[in-house]
């Protein structure tokens, strides 16, 4: 398995665009706290959420072999139950449902650091501190704001037995003291 360095090192080499890493450690952050609330490896729940859009940008045409390409380059280098949740992130094009914690967690804190990172571009100091709960309930709701952002996939936090509400909670409080 590799190390959050290596992890680090090959996201800065493969992915050229800052909003893509930027991206990437968001949603890293997230998993590894999720990892801590369920008592899972967070160094490993990290470095699935570091590295699910390893291949983005060179799929980004082809979105059936997003992930798959990643699961590729990294075969030797993580466990099967990783690779299986970057493949399954993008199951809608792949084909690979997700089945586990890991899966279902990497999907829902994926789009749900699309609709923080939208919040935060709103407000008066474009701050994650501003950002509350209240903030991300009423921006779910409203479908023309961060349109990309699946609002069904945030909700698979229910599948691994998290409210909404409480995701969103959670999720905010943790990036607030990464």
């Amino acid at each position: 398995m590799l190390t959050v360095e290596e992890a680090e090192k090959l996201l800065l080499e493969k992915v050229s665009s800052r909003k893509y890493v930027e991206h990437s450690r968001l949603v890293a952050k997230m998993m590894k706290c999720l990892a801590r609330h369920f008592g899972e490896d967070e160094e490993k729940w990290y470095i699935t959420g570091l590295l699910h859009d390893l291949d983005y940008e060179q799929t980004k045409e082809s979105p059936e072999m997003h992930g798959l390409l990643s699961a590729e380059w990294l075969s030797d280098e993580l466990d099967e139950d990783v690779l299986y949740a970057i493949k399954a992130h993008n199951f809608e094009y792949t084909g690979v449902k997700p089945k586990s914690r890991l899966d279902y967690a990497l999907i829902a804190c994926d789009a749900l650091s699309g609709l923080i990172a939208a919040s935060i571009l709103v407000m008066p100091n474009k701050t994650i501190e501003e950002v509350k709960v209240k903030t991300l309930k009423k921006k779910f709701k409203q479908k023309d704001f961060a349109r990309g952002v699946s609002r069904e996939k945030i909700l698979f936090c229910e599948k691994f037995g998290i409210s909404k509400e409480e995701f969103f909670a959670q999720m905010l409080e943790c990036l607030k003291t990464f």
